[in-house]
């Protein structure tokens, strides 16, 4: 539904917030890309907790950009101080109603309140330039601390959902389209 709706609605690829710049990853990420999903702690909540391959990480980073190719926007490399620390922002869901916000930021910047700040600029971002309904955030119920940060943003548990074999919480910022 949402192929052609967005497309051409960024205004501006790059963004900045107090603390972060956001911008379109570029295959130069790849080595950082790597190196984060590879770490165990960043992977511990996934239905399979282990750490990407070399290869599955390129392929991440290859969508990532294929989906900024496609729709004109998805997740941004968050860079803090000049630094990639991360990436994150919204994505469109193929599998449930509303653009998908995700986000994984390296180890050393939890606890900084970088999380916060990216998913309330992806929130704007999401209702003010896409003029989206809903925004949606998938996270693993003993994942307490990316909980805890879509509910400070105003997200609302909805329902849990089967997301790769594994039961996932369905957090929801906006209305449910009928």
């Amino acid at each position: 539904m949402f192929e052609n709706e967005f497309k051409g609605a960024l205004q501006s690829a790059m963004r900045r917030t107090a603390r972060l710049l956001l911008r379109p990853p570029v295959e130069g990420d790849a080595d950082f890309l790597i190196r984060l999903f590879s770490r165990p702690e960043l992977v511990a909540h996934r239905p399979v907790p282990r750490p990407d391959t070399p290869e599955e990480s390129a392929a991440r980073l290859a969508r990532d950009i294929g989906h900024w190719k496609d729709h004109g926007f998805g997740r941004w490399a968050v860079e803090s101080d000049g630094a990639l620390i991360g990436f994150g922002g919204v994505t469109v869901s193929t599998e449930f109603d509303g653009l998908n916000l995700s986000y994984h930021l390296q180890p050393e910047s939890w606890g900084h309140g970088y999380a916060t700040e990216l998913v309330r600029e992806s929130l704007t971002f999401a209702f003010d330039d896409l003029q989206a309904d809903r925004v949606i955030g998938l996270v693993r119920t003993a994942n307490t601390a990316s909980r805890r940060i879509l509910e400070k943003c105003g997200f609302a548990f909805e329902c849990e959902v089967m997301l790769h074999g594994a039961p996932t919480n369905m957090y929801a910022f906006g209305s449910f389209r009928t």
